[in-house]
């Protein structure tokens, strides 16, 4: 999956909306997260607002990175090998991606459109997918079905 010129423009200038609340959007962020998995709570052992302002710079990191996506696949496979010691699981990757799209529906409100949101699912699927693919190598993307997908 790659993204459009349009794709990237959409999250770059979404994303722009989100940097000046970032603190506020980790706050959502993780609040939905162990909602809609509780489970999850118990992988973060450290302080949530410092877990926050790394889950931001993670996020600012791959927007500024959108021209060159290749440049964005060592950091990720190096960050899903880590998650693997915090017993972060394969299907742990949905609700994030759940909590993300929430979160930015949260903060962006109307100019979170339809075209913004599949432009954010794009790129979520892009590093799950280099993430599940680095931490668990039987995991393969084309046979992957997970129906609790990006529900927002």
């Amino acid at each position: 999956m790659t993204l459009s010129a349009n794709d990237k423009r959409l999250i770059q200038v979404s994303f722009s909306k989100v940097e000046p609340i970032a603190e506020q959007a980790a706050e959502i962020f993780y609040a939905k997260l162990f909602e809609y998995d509780p489970r999850l709570r118990s992988l973060f052992k450290s302080d949530l607002t410092a877990q926050g302002r790394k889950l931001m710079q993670m996020l600012s990191t791959a927007v500024k990175g959108l021209d060159d996506l290749e440049s964005l696949i060592e950091p990720l496979q190096a960050l899903a090998r880590r998650h693997l010691s915090y017993g972060v699981t394969v299907d742990d990757y949905t609700p994030v991606g759940n909590a993300l799209l929430y979160t930015l529906k949260a903060g962006l409100q109307s100019d979170f459109d339809q075209q913004t949101r599949q432009a954010w699912i794009k790129l979520f699927t892009v590093v799950a997918t280099v993430m599940r693919e680095a931490a668990y190598p039987e995991f393969n993307a084309a046979t992957y079905v997970n129906r609790k997908v990006y529900n927002n």
